[in-house]
């Protein structure tokens, strides 16, 4: 019995697809997670928990810069909780409660030239959406939804623009390059638009942290009309695939670089196996990824879900 098809959609689950339709399948269709967590995703989980705090309570709540950094230490200490990093890992809590620091000591609150935005009745800090797709999911017939969260829509040298924040262990030469034809960016500027919220592209603030100093970086990406129709035409063929591999039962593999690119492919050892089942069992749980909540929930396991 197959799986049922995703109705809600985001950039994580689109990037997976076009790198390996069969890593999609195994991430998002079958649930399975590696059972050891990141520490690169849950050190920036923690550090943009503490940008938002910090934001809210400076903008929002009209705190002194001094204390909306506290409050934003003490987010960022919370939600990284007593996760062990790696001995090797720079990303301990309290590199990252310094990076946190460093960042305000390069984007002062109070002149920052980039401020969180007016929509209505509210401030642009972090930005949530989930609009339709005009394409229909292949059981409900309803709109598939695509969904992401962004840290804030910013006004920013004269431009409204959405802002993300990346956490990086270097930055080179060609960081800020890497942003121009990224999804996951073109994506936030369809969805803003969608929204009625008029954005010339995308601020990206990128912030290295090493066990002996920080650095940061900088970089605009604009997103011109013609650019996002691309993407979401694009987008709609890519899901389109994916129905027919649903459909088909069957999901294709890359078997190419995608196997190890960025340190290699989560799943490369499964897919170095005939029997790959025991290895999964062993080394890998079924966690189900909530796009709009963004939490993951435990499944039970396959023999008894099914029993």
């Amino acid at each position: 019995m197959r799986p049922p098809f995703p109705q809600v959609w985001d950039s994580s689950m689109l990037a997976a697809l076009r790198s390996c339709p069969q890593k999609f399948a195994l991430t998002y269709m079958q649930h399975w997670k590696p059972k050891t967590e990141s520490h690169h995703l849950h050190a920036g989980g923690a550090f943009a928990k503490g940008l938002e705090a910090v934001r809210r309570a400076f903008y929002q709540d009209k705190k002194d810069p001094d204390t909306s950094l506290q409050a934003g230490i003490h987010a960022l200490l919370a939600a990284y909780g007593e996760f062990q990093p790696p001995d090797d890992s720079p990303k301990t809590a309290a590199r990252m409660a310094g990076a946190l620091e460093f960042y305000f000591s390069k984007w002062p609150l109070g002149s920052d030239p980039a401020v969180p935005a007016v929509l209505g009745d509210r401030l642009g800090i972090e930005f949530s959406f989930a609009q339709p797709l005009p394409i229909n999911h292949p059981e409900t017939s309803e709109p598939l939804i695509y969904c992401g969260r962004a840290d804030q829509v910013c006004d920013f040298a004269g431009g409204r623009y959405v802002e993300d924040d990346k956490t990086a262990s270097q930055l080179g030469a060609s960081w800020s390059r890497q942003w121009d034809l990224r999804s996951q960016f073109t994506g936030y500027t369809w969805a803003a638009r969608s929204a009625g919220i008029s954005v010339q592209g995308v601020l990206i603030r990128g912030i290295s942290i090493l066990k002996t100093k920080y650095d940061c970086a900088e970089a605009v990406s604009y997103r011109p009309e013609w650019q996002v129709e691309r993407w979401l035409g694009q987008t709609l063929r890519d899901i389109q695939r994916a129905i027919k591999c649903w459909e088909d039962g069957y999901w294709d593999w890359s078997l190419d670089h995608a196997c190890t690119e960025y340190g290699g492919c989560t799943f490369r050892q499964i897919c170095l196996m005939q029997d790959p089942q025991p290895f999964l069992d062993l080394n890998f749980e079924r966690k189900y990824w909530n796009p709009l909540t963004r939490e993951e929930t435990l499944l039970a396991p396959l023999e008894t879900q099914n029993g």
